[in-house]
């Protein structure tokens, strides 16, 4: 069964910052954390830490980088879609920046993912491609300037607040995440209130000193947030 995702949710993404017992330890401390503060975490995870992430923790939602499109059978060096279902993932992420697809193939990818269960969770640059990747229907849609990623600059509320209202135009069932180089807790609280329903990190948690607590302190950060708009009667504005 597919999971499902509660908003507002917290995104770790590890890409090659990190590898090996220091990936399994990072995501160690974001399942203690989103235990502890009720928070549902997404975590991209190399291939090779798929199962042992999978394996040692209880509330992550383990998500694969990417995946390739063909079935059980030839391919060497491919990434078959139902491997990574055994391996434990519950999601995939497509349409990366730095594994960019045409839109035939995030159409493609959606549906494979769909036929295993698994969450797709789609990448998207300038508000027309956030769009366009709307009318597809994936679970997810991270609207990301590819020109910020790990630049340390953050996006602009305008982009913020209009690549969530296009999507919501076109199917308010689609969850909707911001990140680009989101590097502290207050800048996750801020985007929350803003109406976020989940923020993602990479390099903001995987290069820090000290990446377990940071990760801690973030997942905190969207507890805490969703807790100040509950106190005040609001809902997030961009939902449908």
């Amino acid at each position: 069964m597919k999971e499902r995702i509660k908003a507002p949710f917290f995104e770790i993404g590890i890409k090659n910052y990190l590898y090996g017992d220091d990936v399994l330890s990072l995501a160690c401390a974001a399942d203690k954390a989103a235990q502890e503060y009720d928070v549902d975490v997404l975590f991209i995870t190399p291939y090779t830490e798929i199962r042992r992430v999978a394996e040692h923790t209880k509330r992550l939602i383990v998500l694969a980088p990417y995946m390739d499109l063909l079935k059980p059978g030839r391919g060497m060096a491919d990434v078959l879609p139902e491997a990574l279902v055994a391996a434990g993932a519950k999601g995939v992420v497509l349409n990366h920046c730095e594994r960019p697809m045409t839109l035939s193939k995030i159409r493609q990818g959606i549906e494979r993912a769909r036929q295993l269960e698994l969450l797709s969770f789609v990448c998207a640059d300038t508000i027309e491609e956030v769009k366009a990747v709307a009318q597809l229907c994936p679970d997810i849609i991270n609207p990301e300037q590819t020109e910020l990623i790990g630049t340390g600059k953050t996006s602009g509320m305008g982009y913020v607040e209009k690549s969530m209202q296009a999507v919501k135009n076109i199917n308010s069932s689609i969850l909707v995440e911001q990140a680009a180089s989101i590097s502290s807790p207050e800048q996750i609280y801020q985007l929350i209130l803003t109406g976020a329903e989940g923020v993602g990190v990479a390099s903001g948690i995987c290069t820090a000193k000290e990446p377990n607590i940071l990760a801690m302190k973030m997942i905190e950060a969207v507890r805490r947030a969703e807790d100040t708009m509950k106190s005040k009667g609001k809902e997030r504005i961009m939902e449908g």
